[in-house]
């Protein structure tokens, strides 16, 4: 019986020493907590199963911590503000964008009932949360383009973050703020007499005369010598993203529950209610491309200095490769 343990073992290692185990390539694939990150919550649940990779799902609390992975060449695939990419495309970083996972989903929320349109909010205060983001800047140009100057007609208050934001309509601290989902709904759900002022996405596409046909949010950005290096693998995330992305749209309830379990930053009852009325997507890079240059052209009439100072070139955009 020794003996055949001995001669048992004696093969194991033989066989490790002519056949080696194929190096697996550990990646990590990031997102982002909160409501950026719920389109992704399928692949948290389930990363994606590729040949020769290992690949880790990790969720990142800020797109600040997302910028320092792609800047130290430690990320290979994560996700991003629109903005936020570019500017770190400007610094000569290879990054790409090879996706749109999330459009506009905004809402100018208001318990004032003497606030009807756009007009009516001159000399009124606005909570708005994330200073020099894409809500910040597309509120700022729908302003201007009313005849309302976001410096002088109005007082845009950037003290409180989304949460506290909700919280303060919620218990009538503030009576006027632009919010995002899920956080308009965690508002509205706290706050019944809350009502909608005008139509942010209607806005925008009046101002870019239907070409644009909505304003990113959040974008799928990959490092470009390692999509360029491993095109098979991106494009299976790619897919799988996608098919996350159409999960959660389809099935908002069982979505909602692995926000909550993973960590997301939302309760489920939030979470699933919010998931119909975001702006959960999944456009590919060359077909968004006029709408991100819309989106760019506002950051650079307001802060040039946020994307760089021009538009991104060709090359920011991740063209398909085909099988």
């Amino acid at each position: 019986m020794k003996k055949q343990i001995y001669l048992s073992f004696c093969l194991f290692f033989l066989a490790a020493a002519v056949f080696p185990a194929k190096p697996v390539n550990r990646i990590i694939f990031y997102v982002l907590k909160g409501p950026s990150g719920i389109g992704m919550v399928r692949l948290l649940e389930n990363p994606p199963v590729v040949s020769g990779f290992e690949i880790r799902m990790e969720a990142l609390a800020r797109s600040d911590l997302m910028a320092a992975k792609f800047l130290s060449g430690e990320a290979m695939i994560g996700m991003l503000p629109p903005d936020v990419a570019a500017k770190i495309a400007s610094s000569g970083k290879n990054i790409q964008i090879a996706a749109v996972t999330g459009t506009g989903m905004l809402s100018l929320l208001s318990t004032d009932r003497s606030v009807n349109s756009y007009d009516d909010l001159r000399g009124k205060t606005v909570e708005v949360a994330g200073q020099g983001a894409a809500p910040d800047y597309v509120f700022r140009k729908i302003l201007t383009s009313r005849g309302i100057d976001p410096e002088n007609d109005i007082n845009l208050n950037y003290s409180l973050a989304y949460p506290e934001i909700a919280q303060a309509l919620i218990l009538r601290r503030v009576s006027l703020a632009l919010l995002p989902e899920p956080f308009s709904t965690m508002a509205r759900q706290g706050n019944p007499n809350l009502a909608a002022v005008g139509d942010i996405q209607g806005e925008w596409a009046r101002l870019n005369g239907n070409m644009a046909s909505d304003y990113p949010m959040t974008v799928l950005a990959v490092d470009g010598a390692f999509a360029a290096a491993n095109s098979e693998l991106i494009n299976t995330i790619l897919e799988e993203a996608r098919a996350s992305i159409e999960w959660v749209k389809a099935n908002p309830g069982d979505a909602a529950v692995l926000v909550e379990k993973h960590d997301l930053g939302l309760r489920a009852a939030v979470a699933g209610e919010a998931i119909p009325k975001s702006g959960y997507t999944f456009i590919p890079a060359v077909q968004a491309r006029p709408d991100l240059e819309a989106l760019y052209k506002v950051f650079l009439e307001f802060a040039p200095v946020s994307i760089g100072g021009a538009l991104p070139p060709d090359a920011f955009y991740l063209q398909p490769r085909q099988r």
